[in-house]
Order: C-alpha cells, then sequence, then structure tokens
C-alpha cells in the first residue's frame, strides 16, 4: 500500500513538473513527427533532389526547366508581389466556397422535401457541373459587367464562375446523404407522428453529415480551381490582380521562375484548403462516427 501511494505521488510531481510550453511541444512536435507526415515529406525531399541533379546535370535552361532552389529563391524575392495576389485569389475562393456551401445545403434539403423537385431540378444541376467553365466564363463575364458597373463587376463574375464549380458536390453529396437516411427509422419517426422538420433535424441532417464533410473536402479544391480558371479568362490586371495572372505574365515575359513559384503558392494554398477541411471534419465526426473513430487496433 505504501509502494501504492509513492507512485502515485511521484506521478502527480511528474505532471506537475511538465510545463505548459512542454505540454503545447509535445502536442505539435506528435502530429508532424507521424509516418503520416514524415512518408510523404521524405518522397516529397527525394523528388525535389533528383529534380535539381537533373537539371543541374543537364544544364537545363532555365526558362524551360528551372531547379527547386531557383524556384525557391525567386518566390523569396517576389515575394511582396505574388503573395498580395494569392490573398486576393483566396477572398474569390472563400466568397465562392461559402456561397457554395450554403446554396447547396438549402437546396439539397429542398431536393428532399419532394422528389418531384428533385428530379425536375437536379438535371440542371448536372449540366451545370459538366459545361466547361472556359467556355462561359467569357460570357458570365459580359453579363455580370451589364448588370453591376464598376469595379466590383470582375469580383462578382469571379465569384461565380467559381461557385459554379464548387456548386455540385455539395449539392449531390449532401442530397445522396439526406436521402441515405435508415428507411426503419423514418418509419419509427412516422410511427410517432414527427414533423417534417423534426425527422430533418434529429435524422436526415445526422446522417447526412459525413456525405457533407466529404463534399466540403472536395467542393474547397474546386472553388480554387474555379477562381484560378476565371482569372485566367478575365485577365485582369493592376491591383485587383490573383494569382492567376501573375502566372500568366510570367509566362508571356518567359519568367519561368517566378511561373513555377506563382504555382507553387497556388498549390500550397489548395493543399492548405484541403488539410483545414479535413482536420474540420475529422473533429465533427471523431465522437461518433465510424470513419472518425478512433480504435486502439
Amino acid at each position: 500500500m505504501t509502494n501504492l501511494f509513492s507512485d502515485l505521488a511521484n506521478s502527480a510531481n511528474l505532471e506537475k513538473s511538465i510545463s505548459p510550453s512542454s505540454a503545447w511541444r509535445q502536442l505539435w512536435l506528435r502530429p508532424l513527427l507521424s509516418p503520416d507526415v514524415l512518408a510523404p515529406g521524405a518522397v516529397g525531399l527525394l523528388l525535389l533532389l533528383f529534380w535539381e541533379i537533373g537539371v543541374r546535370v543537364t544544364n537545363m535552361p532555365p526558362y524551360l526547366l528551372p531547379g527547386p532552389l531557383l524556384v525557391f529563391q525567386t518566390l523569396v524575392s517576389e515575394w511582396g508581389t505574388l503573395f498580395p495576389s494569392m490573398l486576393i485569389t483566396l477572398k474569390i475562393t472563400l466568397v465562392a466556397f461559402i456561397a457554395a456551401v450554403v446554396s447547396g445545403l438549402l437546396i439539397s434539403i429542398l431536393f428532399t422535401q419532394s422528389k418531384w423537385i428533385e428530379r425536375s431540378f437536379f438535371p440542371y444541376a448536372v449540366i451545370l457541373q459538366t459545361t466547361p467553365i472556359v467556355a462561359i466564363a467569357p460570357l458570365i463575364i459580359l453579363w455580370v459587367r451589364q448588370a453591376v458597373p464598376g469595379e466590383s463587376s470582375t469580383f462578382v463574375s469571379l465569384v461565380i464562375c467559381a461557385w459554379l464549380v464548387a456548386f455540385f458536390p455539395i449539392l449531390s453529396n449532401t442530397t445522396l446523404g439526406l436521402n441515405s437516411a435508415d428507411h426503419n427509422l423514418i418509419n419509427l419517426f412516422q410511427l410517432y407522428r414527427a414533423s417534417r422538420w423534426q425527422t430533418l433535424r434529429y435524422l436526415r441532417l445526422p446522417s447526412a453529415m459525413p456525405y457533407f464533410l466529404g463534399g466540403l473536402r472536395i467542393s474547397g479544391g474546386l472553388a480554387l480551381i474555379g477562381a484560378v480558371v476565371a482569372e485566367f479568362v478575365a485577365g485582369t490586371g493592376g491591383t485587383s490582380s490573383g494569382i492567376a495572372y501573375q502566372i500568366l505574365m510570367s509566362s508571356f515575359n518567359l519568367q519561368i521562375p517566378r511561373m513555377f513559384a506563382a504555382l507553387l503558392m497556388t498549390t500550397a494554398l489548395g493543399v492548405a484548403i484541403f488539410v483545414a477541411l479535413t482536420v474540420f471534419s475529422d473533429l465533427m465526426l471523431r465522437n461518433w462516427h465510424e470513419s472518425a473513430v478512433k480504435r486502439e487496433n
């Protein structure tokens, strides 16, 4: 018994001896040192090493293929120009993504209330998804400039183009999730005379949550792609130019290292959006859904 109390006292003193800074260090270092981070990081470093060695051995000119070191140096030197452009693209992406989430969720809820509404309007959502955004972006820009005069017309048209790309995954995934609720539970709700709102709130929406969060992860990247493609088509310059305009100008002027630096920033932004939405999905599902519950084995 004495040994038991001494062990408990020692463990309590050990917990007290751990400072908050070391606790935060363990909290952040443990995920970074996990195999899920180390394995792809090692592969990426090897690829960059082979890329740099290949460029140096073959004496590849920078206007054809710059090495990773040159791209990084260009990114540092051009940061003052590229970073504000990336923020503009990020703003367009976030606005379009939020609009896609709100509209896709509301329309999918409307679809589940009536099969006739879903059968009547869902094919047109498919048409919007399958229509190339490059083909209709010039028309959207022209129409919006007629309806919204001023400098804000370009921003609105770019948001609409990005919204069209990001809208369908939210709509299709959430509609599938709302329709995938257990029919036995639906019959139970009907047996107890639950209203449509109660069935939606307590049964259909929780059942659709994994599908909705899966659509978020897809839609986040598509919103960025739609924003970049729309910026390519619009070709807006000046202080309101996004990262796509910087890529265009770099390619026209054969500033290939600068173009690669802008591409690197765009890729990093897409990865950051996907990681943020993945973390958000895990936080929402980790306490109850099978896809995110941690198991000992």
